[in-house]
């Protein structure tokens, strides 16, 4: 017995090399390593083809467009959204979950085809291309996560969705290298090297699912529909308004996104304040100064939050659990506004920030996946798509409005730190109802899944 219990709980390199070698950064046990490894590099793609597309889209956008339209986008989107979810609900209702994301993939894949051919033509894309950017970003995600979470366990995906992370970290980083070096190959190049990744990515997750759904069919009796099965039933917007919990983690992703864009504003305010004065000292101008802070800000986030990816997301997950570790990122995020608030200079501005970000994109982000093991298959792939794309930009929206009338009031910087310090509290409330909505679902979901 005693070496059996050796063998599942830490494998050896010899016997189990994949596995073993996973372990630093996740508990991953025997017969678990290479899905896990081929998911890792299908969020890794994923990733890498969304940064060549942002890299794509901003000359566009810029030239077609210009900063203020850009800025204006977001409104756009959540529009957008609205049938784009409605869409992606009823395709839903029609399909199993390789159906599903194949067609998905597909439109995609089209849609960028279509795009490169038309940049050879003196049509204005850049609006059009901006607008489709993110709606595919969040779309592609979250279908992604919501494939994860369906292949799994409550209890694996809280030991391996760090390792699924680890993907999404290091694709970010090597995506915008990656797309730095292909830069003379014009938009359109772009726009074929990503739709080129995206098939990469169908192949990777047909092996997945032909491997889960081979090794764990599941059984009618375990409450939950056959992989081949189509996801009958509401569409997203109607299983979010029935259900309590998953509105709960609507709530959750609309605060946090709108504290964090706020945040974003606060930085650049104070950015655009003291830049010609820093840039004169410097010797350089004002738009080379702001893109250095930009660059070493961007830089920084994505450092440390591959580094807690790598090394700190699993285990606190694992000692702490989803729910309390949902919470660090929020105390983190006002203990940081607070600091500034006293002292609102760009060095602490730019720490806090980096700060918030980090942990967003790493611990916050892993922890809210797996909100979602608990949930229907229906939820994940529906309700999934609204709350990660037209709840997300609308806390975007509401972040605009929120500095479009503390302008108006003439909010100082203080002024807009007191507000996000308020939302906060509001984001660390919003946490301590769906902490105990998530332990009810926790308690009774039953494990019988791949």
């Amino acid at each position: 017995m005693k070496s059996i219990h050796r063998e599942a709980g830490s494998p050896t390199l010899r016997q189990h090399p994949l596995e073993a070698l996973l372990r630093p950064f996740a508990e991953v046990r025997p017969g678990e390593g290479a899905v896990a490894l081929v998911m890792t590099l299908n969020v890794f793609l994923l990733l890498t083809s969304y940064y060549l597309l942002k890299v794509a889209r901003e000359p566009l956008i810029l030239t077609g467009g210009g900063a203020e339209v850009k800025s204006y986008a977001a409104a756009g989107q959540a529009v957008l959204l609205i049938a784009v979810t409605t869409a992606y609900g009823a395709l839903a209702r029609r399909c199993d979950r390789m159906r599903l994301t194949t067609w998905v993939t597909l439109f995609f894949v089209s849609n960028l085809v279509a795009f490169a051919a038309l940049t050879r033509t003196a049509l204005p894309l850049g609006v059009p291309f901006y607008l489709w950017v993110g709606i595919f970003n969040v779309t592609i995600i979250a279908q992604f996560w919501a494939f994860a979470a369906d292949i799994y366990t409550e209890e694996r995906g809280k030991r391996l969705f760090p390792i699924l992370g680890v993907g999404s970290s290091v694709g970010a980083v090597f995506g915008a290298a990656i797309a730095k070096a292909l830069i003379q190959l014009g938009p359109a190049g772009l726009m074929l090297s990503a739709a080129a990744t995206l098939l990469l990515c169908l192949g990777l997750v047909a092996w997945v699912d032909r491997r889960t759904s081979e090794r764990n069919a599941r059984a009618p009796s375990d409450g939950h529909v056959a992989p081949g099965q189509t996801l009958a039933g509401d569409g997203g917007f109607t299983l979010l308004a029935r259900d309590r919990y998953l509105l709960w983690v609507a709530a959750l992703a609309f605060v946090l996104n709108w504290v964090n864009t706020t945040g974003e504003y606060v930085l650049d305010r104070t950015l655009l304040t003291v830049a010609p004065g820093h840039a004169l000292t410097a010797g350089m101008s004002v738009v080379q100064f702001i893109g250095r802070v930009k660059a070493e800000y961007f830089e920084w986030v994505n450092i440390i939050g591959m580094g807690l990816q790598l090394f700190a997301v699993s285990r606190i997950i694992r000692y702490l659990g989803v729910r309390k570790a949902l919470f660090i990122m929020p105390f983190v995020s006002l203990t940081g506004y607070s600091f500034v608030a006293f002292t609102p200079v760009l060095s602490l501005i730019f720490v806090a920030k980096i700060a918030e970000n980090s942990l967003d994109y790493s611990l916050s982000n892993t922890a809210r996946q797996a909100l979602w093991l608990v949930t229907s298959r229906d939820a994940k792939y529906k309700a999934k798509q609204v709350i990660d794309t037209f709840v997300v930009r609308a806390g975007d929206v509401m972040a605009a409005a929120s500095v479009w009338v503390g302008v108006r009031l003439r909010f100082d910087t203080r002024g807009f730190l007191g507000f996000n310090m308020g939302l906060v509290l509001l984001w660390i409330g919003v946490l301590a109802l769906l902490a105990r909505e998530h332990a009810r679902r926790a308690a009774s979901e039953p494990g019988g899944r791949a």
